[in-house]
């Protein structure tokens, strides 16, 4: 029985030991009585156990003559000759300047990044585990600058580690030094910039220590790391530490690297604190910052600051050249609607719209011809966009149908013989309808306008009338925007208004309106051309046609519209209206923006205001006559009505709604309130068909010449639409269409020149 359990104990002892031989534990001193002490170097000691086959090595207690505890327990000798002098060497400094009576959990850790990491010092140690006592052993302060097996310091593990505690006693208390680098040419700032807080970079910065401004192996400084990796705090605290911006690295500047890896917060904290930055030109191709971006937001963050947006690097291209080498679409489109040059020539002489034939890039390609680039532009071979396009494009026949229509309409009216240049007896109306954010179709028709009749727009019109977005384009056309610059802005405005869900919060737009009129202009500030801007005013029931003038309203007695049992506030006059407010009034869409006041949007009214404009003109014309000033009456004698794109027509399953007695009957009724809402809606703010017949007839009866421009679209765009790529097809369709009515437009712009 007594062999039998000799035999159990050696096969437990032996399962404990491969089990984990390195675990800490309480033995009994007793267990090794008769045992073959080995070795022993201060309180470390090595035994040959021979029962279990193994050697253990203990850690003796002076608090307790019966207790130690085992470090580890082997069945390898050259495992336990290996380890000995280790544990006994690194553990000395642990066991002395810890508080006894020591516990196995307290030197568990310690054994461990012994074990794991034979290369450390006690020093590495104690700062890998936070023993922050222990650094102030005589020992650890001699190891204080030893280098590990890649080279690094305590210090620079501290800082790893983002230990704020350590790294504050090692340089205050322990003189650890700054300068050491590891294998990769790092400072300990190098470590500390990869961290997230920028605690550890202000201790190191309060000590002056060496580094903020040095280059690793790499090509890093610490300021090209920390952008590298997203750190903004540790950007602004080296920044505020003595960190240079102008530090050149295997990536540039900083700002170079912020770019580069689209950490918008450390490029923005780099150009707050240097706005020089901006200009940074990188060591290898002479490019700014801008020549970096790769997305749409980065982009934006140097546009709002002004940077170049046409610079040339050293090899001659500009950021759109690289964008639309890099087929960056997005970013290319925030470069295009910030007023970059498609035309200007790069590397080779090839221009944006050379290098998006050559990738057969269609969206770029349209881009880039909507904004106007030129398709007969020659490189340094003697290639057009258009030669190359030929050869390689799938949309061959597309591109080259919008390539020859922006190219006749860039060419200009030519006068045409019989050009009235006395005084004029008719007025020029001109008309522009409701549609959200596709008034950029209405944008694209007057740039062709203005392009083909030589003249801006606000000098081919006596009366601009305009609705919701056509009611902020006839603003904007009265006070010498010009169409290129509105058709930026629209691209832009977008993103800042339709932000979030429906109903997008106003003050977004009403920002971007009093930016774009000021704060405090007033609608009689600017007289000529006159404009007439709807609204609703639904203060009342049933609510009122509002137009909001440049000028006094015709003084008629006329009938009111309805017998009012209410008094209402009286209107605000136009020489004290504010131009921001009539054109936030003019486009309080319901359910996409609040109303302004007792206004509503003027599309539920007049969506399409030829109509409304031509009786308000007769009724001004007829006031004129009733006050004696016939010689100031001036009769209509060009009427331009512009849409802003007419959806395509599809079925209707059911618009039948009725009172249902069985889910199925639900559900039919269900589908025929929505199709019916949305279609009474679309016929309420309809301006095509029915409104556009009207306005055709009635100025054929006044001899009027009439002319309607709204291109058909293959898809139906939303009034909130934010998809460049749909905008862009928007304006490209819109393109097509104005070539195919050429003939249309150069008629109309000699009836204008002429009038």
């Amino acid at each position: 029985m007594q062999f039998l359990g000799r035999i159990l104990n050696t096969v437990s002892s032996v399962s404990n030991l491969f089990s984990n031989p390195y675990r800490v534990r309480d033995v009994q001193l007793s267990e090794y009585n008769g045992k073959v002490l080995l070795k022993q170097e201060g309180r470390v000691v090595l035994y040959r156990n021979q029962q279990s086959q193994s050697w253990d090595c203990l850690l003796l207690c002076p608090e307790s003559s019966s207790v130690a505890l085992r470090l580890f327990q082997v069945a390898s000798e050259a495992d336990a000759m290996n380890w000995f002098p280790q544990y006994a060497l690194k553990l000395r400094p642990f066991y002395e300047m810890l508080h006894p009576p020591l516990k196995p959990e307290m030197l568990q850790p310690i054994v461990d990044s012994v074990r794991n990491h034979p290369d450390w010092s006690p020093a590495h140690i104690a700062v890998d585990i936070g023993l922050r006592d222990c650094l102030k052993h005589n020992y650890i302060l001699s190891q204080m600058n030893a280098r590990d097996a890649q080279g690094q310091t305590p210090l620079h593990l501290a800082c790893e580690r983002g230990d704020v505690g350590c790294v504050r006693e090692l340089l205050e208390e322990c003189q650890a030094r700054t300068d050491i680098k590891d294998k990769n040419g790092e400072t300990p700032m190098h470590c500390a910039a990869k961290q997230d807080s920028a605690l550890i970079i202000e201790v190191l910065c309060a000590q002056l220590c060496a580094g903020v401004n040095e280059l690793n192996a790499s090509g890093e400084a610490p300021m090209h790391i920390a952008c590298r990796l997203g750190r903004v705090e540790v950007v602004k605290g080296l920044l505020g530490g003595g960190a240079c911006c102008d530090i050149m690295g295997s990536n540039g500047y900083p700002i170079h690297t912020a770019m580069k890896f689209n950490e918008k917060s450390c490029a923005e904290a780099i150009l707050s604190s240097n706005p020089n930055q901006l200009l940074a030109e990188d060591p290898v191709y002479g490019g700014t910052p801008l020549h970096w971006v790769k997305t749409a937001e980065m982009s934006r963050v140097l546009l709002d600051r002004g940077c170049n947006i046409n610079y040339l690097s050293k090899t001659g291209e500009s950021p759109l050249h690289i964008l639309t080498k890099r087929g960056r679409f997005e970013a290319a489109m925030t470069l295009l609607t910030h007023g970059a040059d498609p035309n200007i020539k790069g590397q080779d002489g090839n221009t944006a719209l050379h290098l998006a034939m050559k990738l057969d890039h269609m969206d770029l390609i349209k881009a880039l011809m909507v904004f106007g680039a030129d398709v007969e532009v020659h490189n340094d071979l003697g290639e057009t966009p258009g030669l190359i396009a030929a050869r390689t494009s799938k949309g061959f026949d597309d591109i080259m149908y919008v390539a020859t229509a922006v190219t006749a309409m860039s060419r200009g009216f030519v006068e045409v013989d019989g050009l009235k240049t006395g005084s004029k007896k008719m007025d020029r109306l001109l008309c522009l309808d409701g549609g959200g954010i596709k008034g950029l179709v209405l944008i694209q028709m007057l740039i062709s306008l203005e392009k083909e009749a030589g003249r801006p727009i606000r000098e081919l019109f006596d009366w601009v009338s305009g609705t919701s977005t056509g009611g902020i384009l006839a603003l904007a056309i009265v006070h010498g925007k010009s169409m290129e610059y509105l058709r930026c802005l629209y691209f832009r405005m977008k993103e800042q208004v339709f932000k979030g869900s429906r109903p997008y919060e106003s003050d977004p737009l009403e920002e971007f309106l009093k930016n774009e009129f000021g704060e405090n202009t007033k609608m009689t500030d600017v007289t000529h051309p006159r404009v007439m801007v709807t609204s609703v005013l639904a203060d009342r029931h049933p609510g009122e046609l509002h137009l909001f003038r440049n000028y006094d309203p015709p003084a008629l007695q006329r009938d009111p519209p309805y017998t009012s049992t209410a008094t209402f506030q009286p209107l605000t006059v136009p020489q004290e209206q504010l131009v921001w407010r009539a054109a936030r009034s003019s486009g309080a869409a319901p359910t996409y923006f609040r109303p302004m006041g007792r206004f509503l949007d003027g599309g539920l009214l007049a969506n399409n205001p030829t109509l409304d404009a031509m009786t308000e003109i007769h009724q001004h014309n007829k006031a004129l006559k009733t006050q004696g000033r016939e010689a100031d009456v001036n009769r209509l004698g060009v009427v331009l009505s512009l849409g802003t794109g007419k959806p395509p027509q599809v079925a209707v399953n059911s618009v039948d709604v009725f009172r249902p007695s069985n889910p199925l009957e639900l559900a039919k009724t269900f589908v025929g309130v929505r199709e019916l809402g949305k279609m009474l809606v679309d016929c309420c703010t309809d301006s095509d068909g029915c409104a556009v017949d009207r306005a055709r007839a009635w100025c054929e009866m006044a001899d009027i010449n009439y002319h309607r421009l709204s291109p058909q679209l293959s898809q139906e765009v939303m009034l909130d639409e934010v998809s460049d790529a749909v905008l862009v097809d928007m304006l490209w369709e819109t393109q097509m269409y104005l070539y195919e009515h050429r003939d249309v437009i150069q008629t109309l712009c000699q009836q204008l020149l002429q009038l």
